[in-house]
């Protein structure tokens, strides 16, 4: 999405992260039916849209339709059928927007807060999550609602503060995109007594919460900027998550802490979304900290993580994200502020 507003939505835009085209530039395909989440399915960032352009000069994806209006943020955007769902700062206050992907006319818009949250780089930052005819989307103040796709009507909310002492660990508001999974959404409040917590998706109410102790002197207490992500690692289902104090694996049964690491984690902002390859976890952050390779492997009735290799900032610091894993290679952008593409093997870590 722009940082400016008014924000405008370019079918091509949305297509160069990974939507498809016909290959006949006055023939455009309707944006894929199912992007319902951050990352899209699985939250791995992989389209399986197919009839991609090979040569944008040749044949130049036609513009369909722009949308204004959409408020100001850092959010993308998630599609079913024919609608895109999306956040965005609009001057009376955040809000979740619904727009027609067949048009562009904007379907309905509901404020989140009143008032616009008064942090740095002041914007949206959630991908709301779809689930059937409900979505789900988290405020830069810390608060999770749940909506109706149909209207936008609130169903429930609930506050990071006063449910659960929530914060972040520095000053650029909640950035997480809620996890469904099943019955429940999931997310990251960043409490000592409930760092992460899972909810019914239908009601609100606590299934349970997370607490952690000590995970490391490195970095801060409270959340990061990533998402949660499922791993099976050893066998065992668990949410994986880059919090302030490094990656946590949380055991999906009963929200126990099984694991964490945190040479990973920066004091200033931890933000990509771990990359999940079986057993393995991959975790990289900015500000001159680095990137790892965890194992996952039983210990007893729970799981532990073993470093499998350290990479310094100076071979591979992811700052914003975006990681792709695609046939054992991590695809990214290196460097503090920079993108600078870089393929990694996964398993040996040589660029």
């Amino acid at each position: 999405m722009s940082y400016s507003k008014p924000v405008r939505l370019l079918l091509g835009t949305i297509l160069v992260c990974g939507l498809s085209l016909s290959a006949k530039a006055n023939e455009p395909t309707k944006l894929s039916d199912s992007w319902e989440q951050w990352r899209g399915p699985n939250r791995q960032n992989h389209s399986t849209d197919t009839g991609l352009i090979d040569d944008w000069n040749a044949t130049p994806p036609k513009l369909t339709w722009t949308a204004s209006g959409m408020g100001k943020g850092y959010a993308s955007v998630s599609i079913k059928d024919n609608r895109l769902f999306t956040t965005g700062n609009l001057p009376e206050g955040q809000a979740v927007i619904a727009v027609n992907t067949d048009d562009g006319k904007i379907l309905w818009k509901t404020n989140l807060l009143e008032l616009n949250p008064e942090h740095g780089y002041p914007g949206a930052r959630c991908t709301p999550s779809i689930d059937g005819d409900r979505l789900y989307a988290i405020a830069s103040n810390g608060a999770i609602f749940c909506l109706s796709t149909a209207d936008g009507e609130i169903i429930w909310q609930k506050n990071f503060e006063e449910e659960w002492d929530g914060k972040m660990m520095s000053k650029w508001g909640f950035s997480e995109s809620p996890l469904i999974d099943g019955d429940r959404v999931l997310c990251t409040p960043g409490g000592k007594n409930a760092m992460m917590v899972a909810l019914d998706k239908t009601t609100g109410r606590e299934i349970w919460r997370t607490a952690v102790s000590d995970l490391g002197e490195k970095g801060k207490d409270g959340a990061g900027y990533s998402s949660i992500v499922i791993s099976n690692g050893a066998g065992v289902k668990q949410y994986v998550q880059l919090t302030g104090r490094g990656v946590i694996g949380v055991r999906a049964s009963d929200g126990k802490l099984l694991w964490h690491y945190n040479p990973v984690a920066n004091g200033t902002a931890n933000i990509p979304t771990p990359v999940i390859s079986g057993d393995y976890v991959f975790c990289s952050t900015g500000y001159k900290t680095g990137s790892a390779l965890l194992k996952l492997s039983k210990d007893g009735d729970g799981v532990k993580a073993e470093e499998v290799y350290f990479l310094d900032a100076k071979t591979l610091q992811n700052h914003h994200g975006g990681m792709i894993l695609y046939k054992d290679h991590i695809y990214c952008g290196h460097g503090h502020n920079n993108g600078f593409p870089l393929c990694l093997n996964l398993k040996s870590g040589k660029v």
